[in-house]
């Protein structure tokens, strides 16, 4: 079986000047991908290669129409990093043969992939999730390992910076869980927690009307302030982090500024606060000439 196409031409990589992963994170990922510039270019390459890979497990969902079709896509994907530590041939992949030459140059953790697609398991099902602490066990397992495997394709794994990455990857998860919620409505797709749906006296209509109604701004308002608590503890622990480990924790700035429009907005998810940010690569930029996160 051939892995999930990514629709990503020879010819395109070679005109772009990136590899065919930079290329895929450059047009599907564009947080991820500005973050990774401020990387060494040495370093590049292997981070292309584990957005990438992420970009291909988190995609499953949007690409199947059955739960179990996508139960096969992430076995693939197990088998295909099963082979990696073996010390196998890699698959005949533009992403795996990249992801596994990043693997066995950088010793990334095996556990950390396990997790990502465990945790991706949890998007095939459409049940909300209990409570704000389930919502952050899926956001630690689907966006705080990334985060860390990428600080050890940057040689910055530090336990400081491991802390500050699992605080970050919660935070910018929650944020981008409030960002796609216009496309999560059309397709009926509810992530807010059933324990914060009850607190801001959610009702399905509210959500379904695609507009932010009282109710929603509330639950919203929730979900961003947890967000915040995540950045700030983040911030606490990283002060004085190597400048090796900015790149990887670079998505909290990303978050912050999310969180800043929606405040603004009224905790309105539906408001244009979801929108790309034309000025993020400036800021990104204004952020690590300074080293902050």
């Amino acid at each position: 079986m051939r892995g999930p196409l990514i629709g990503v031409t020879p010819g395109a990589s070679l005109r772009s000047g990136l590899s065919t992963v930079g290329s895929v994170v450059r047009r599907h990922d564009r947080d991820r991908f500005q973050t990774a510039l401020f990387a060494p270019v040495r370093h590049r390459e292997a981070l292309f290669a584990l957005y990438a890979f992420n970009y291909e497990i988190a995609r499953i969902r949007e690409s199947v129409h059955e739960p179990m079709l996508g139960q096969i896509r992430l076995q693939w994907w197990r088998e295909a990093i099963d082979a990696a530590y073996a010390g196998s041939a890699p698959r005949r992949h533009e992403i795996v043969e990249p992801l596994t030459a990043a693997i066995r140059e950088y010793g990334l953790s095996r556990a950390h992939f396990d997790r990502l697609i465990d945790s991706r398991e949890r998007d095939l099902d459409d049940t909300p999730p209990a409570t704000l602490e389930a919502l952050e066990d899926y956001a630690e397992g689907s966006s705080s390992r990334l985060i860390q495997l990428a600080l050890e394709a940057l040689d910055a794994a530090t336990p400081q910076a491991q802390a500050a990455a699992t605080e970050i990857g919660i935070a910018y998860a929650l944020a981008g869980l409030i960002r796609a919620m216009p496309v999560h409505a059309h397709t009926d797709r509810r992530m807010i927690p059933d324990d914060i749906a009850t607190e801001a006296g959610l009702q399905a209509r509210d959500y379904a009307a695609l507009r932010g109604s009282p109710a929603l701004c509330r639950a919203v308002t929730i979900l961003a302030e947890a967000a915040r608590r995540h950045l700030a503890t983040a911030r606490a622990i990283g002060r004085g982090l190597p400048r090796t480990a900015l790149p990887a924790l670079l998505p909290a700035r990303i978050a912050d500024h999310v969180l800043s429009r929606l405040e603004r907005a009224g905790f309105d998810p539906f408001s244009r606060a979801s929108e790309s940010d034309p000025l993020q690569s400036w800021r990104l930029a204004w952020a690590a000439s300074r080293r902050r996160f």
